[in-house]
């Protein structure tokens, strides 16, 4: 899943999420999917920051 496509589901879950319209076994479910989600955004932040900082020290 590319960054962008990655923040975008995260919103739609925080959506959901405080919409409360959803059952506690659904909740819990796009929660872990969440942190899933947001731990890879930060591994790919994190490797565009070692690109970056990769290519501007010589």
């Amino acid at each position: 899943m590319q960054f962008e496509e990655g923040i975008k589901k995260l919103e739609e879950i925080v959506t959901s999420l405080e919409n409360g319209d959803l059952s506690l076994e659904k909740s819990v479910e796009l929660y872990s999917e969440g942190i899933k989600i947001s731990a890879n955004c930060k591994k790919e932040l994190e490797n565009a920051r070692i690109k970056i900082d990769g290519k501007s020290n010589p």
